[in-house]
């Protein structure tokens, strides 16, 4: 079993560092189905790879587009196991998207105060 710590992005390369007993085969990051991005695995100093995967520019669109991050063959019926996720988000989506998500906890926050002032009104 492996496991991933995501180090996040920063300048197009999505990196972390994978940790198991055996070095996975191939790791590659995965969108809407396809592969898009091989990783490059580089052993560490903490008994793991470093990772490393060049997002290529047509996965950078307006929206909210999902990378998967996987070990092991992409061949059909062949075992991989799920590393990471990586969610971009990009556009005018996201101001839509956190427009009513801030909507939604400032009316929830109004429901609990209603109910917080009712429960120590003694009603």
């Amino acid at each position: 079993m492996l496991e991933f710590d995501d180090h996040g992005i920063r300048g197009g390369v999505w990196s972390g560092c994978v940790r198991g007993a055996n070095r996975p085969e191939r790791v590659c990051a995965i969108c809407r189905g396809e592969v898009v991005a091989e990783a490059v695995l580089t052993e560490n100093e903490s008994e793991g790879w470093d990772v490393t995967v060049g997002l290529p520019s047509s996965v950078l669109s307006s929206g909210v587009t999902s990378l998967i991050l996987v070990a092991g063959d992409q061949a059909e019926g062949a075992a991989t196991q799920h590393l990471g996720r990586l969610n971009l988000i990009a556009g005018e989506v996201l101001d839509q998207d956190l427009g009513v998500e801030i909507a939604m906890l400032r009316s929830e926050i109004e429901l609990l105060k209603r109910e917080f002032r009712r429960q120590h009104a003694g009603k």
